[in-house]
């Protein structure tokens, strides 16, 4: 049976793998950077008669042809790491200061090449077209995966379909995670900036306060979420940084302040960009100061297609048994696969990572990120097997 081979191909390249997400793993590059990361992955899809074509400067994409012509699926990794210093204590430690893949895409990148390999060897056995993508800059805006679509990716043909598969520290080794429907959210960024007049803060009346405004402002901004979303529509606005240059008695000409605002639900996202506008421009108004306000437009929110979403979940069950497979929460971190999700049938599921005993329980865009590496062998062999029952096979 195909599925037995494809589980003793994924595990007879175990070692392939560990040394390929290791090598990844030890030379991370942020995103837009990755230049010699999408060399090592090129050449690793040279070496298995893969011929790689680059896209959107550090990206590549390539496409493996099965004995018929048929359905077009496309399978998507991400190559980028974190602006962070890796804490941990092991041989693969990052070589490059101050940047990590704390986020498991060198794991994403692994497993697409181990399916690769895996699917390459299987060309007499299934019908239809696998397009591999390897995208940049995930996690930064605009992201990646708009700079592959508008470059191309998803056209001559449109895939029928689209997977991506991501870490989750919260799901045992062993075990995939999938959801229905809407499942992670779009990302804006908010920026503020509280124009007031400073002085000394023992004569307040002849100051106009930036910070009391901007105290004012922040606790304001929280009733756009509590007062004016409808409750079944899941959001976030967070204030995460505020900065300014005062002192004890010293009271500041201007205070800049930092967030972020999610949610599920594009009309409703529109709508609450124009209420945090107003809340923040009236508020300043009132007080005699200026407000600037700049709102930056992320990655809209993810949904999963329903009726792709539950096949594949099948097909995982097949693999893995249907004990391994779990449901996930809606999610309100963001993803640039979101962008995919618009343009066609996409499914982003989740593969586990974590091992209590051997201490591998960091969350994603932490120092001390890690995974479990037997998540290699599970992740390649099963997006291939994904990919093949996705064809139609």
């Amino acid at each position: 049976m195909i599925i037995e081979e494809i589980r003793k191909m994924a595990s007879q390249n175990f070692n392939q793998l560990v040394e390929t997400r290791r090598h990844i793993h030890a030379n991370p590059e942020l995103s837009f950077q990755e230049f010699n990361t999408a060399k090592f992955v090129s050449q690793r899809l040279k070496e298995m008669g893969i011929e790689p074509e680059v896209i959107a400067t550090t990206g590549l994409t390539a496409e493996i042809h099965g004995r018929n012509p048929g359905k077009t699926f496309a399978l998507r990794a991400d190559l980028d790491a974190l602006p962070i210093k890796e804490e941990n204590d092991v041989e693969y430690k990052s070589l490059n200061e101050g940047i990590m893949h704390a986020c498991g895409h060198d794991v994403h990148t692994t497993c697409l090449l181990g399916a690769a390999e895996i699917l390459n060897q299987l060309t007499d056995k299934f019908d239809g077209t696998i397009r591999l993508i390897f995208q940049p800059g995930e996690e930064k805006m605009p992201g990646g995966a708009t700079l592959m679509i508008n470059e191309g990716i998803l056209e001559n043909p449109k895939p029928d379909g689209i997977l991506g598969q991501h870490v989750m520290p919260l799901v045992p080794v062993g075990k995939v995670g999938f959801r229905e429907g809407m499942y992670m959210a779009s990302a804006d960024e908010i920026y503020i900036t509280v124009i007031g007049k400073g002085g000394h803060g023992a004569i307040p009346e002849l100051i106009v306060d930036p910070v009391v405004i901007s105290a004012q402002i922040i606790t304001a901004l929280q009733q756009v979420v509590s007062r004016k979303a409808n409750p079944k529509v899941p959001s976030v606005l967070s204030i995460g940084k505020i900065s300014t240059d005062g002192a004890t008695n010293i009271i500041p000409d201007k205070v800049e302040m930092e967030g972020t605002f999610r949610t599920l639900n594009e009309e409703w996202r529109e709508e609450a960009h124009k209420l945090i506008k107003q809340i923040a421009n009236g508020i300043a108004e009132s007080f005699g100061a200026k407000c600037e306000i700049r709102l930056e437009k992320g990655y809209p929110f993810l949904k999963n297609d329903v009726e792709l979403t539950q096949k594949t979940r099948s097909f995982a069950e097949d693999y893995l048994g249907k004990e391994n497979v779990v449901d996930l929460d809606l999610w309100m971190a963001s993803e640039d696969f979101s962008f995919y999700s618009h343009h066609l049938p996409a499914c982003f599921y989740r593969l586990g990572i974590r091992n209590e005993e051997k201490g591998i329980t960091s969350s994603v865009h932490t120092p001390t990120f890690n995974i479990d590496e037997e998540a290699l062998k599970i992740g390649s062999g099963l997006m291939a097997w994904l990919a093949l029952k996705s064809l139609g096979n």
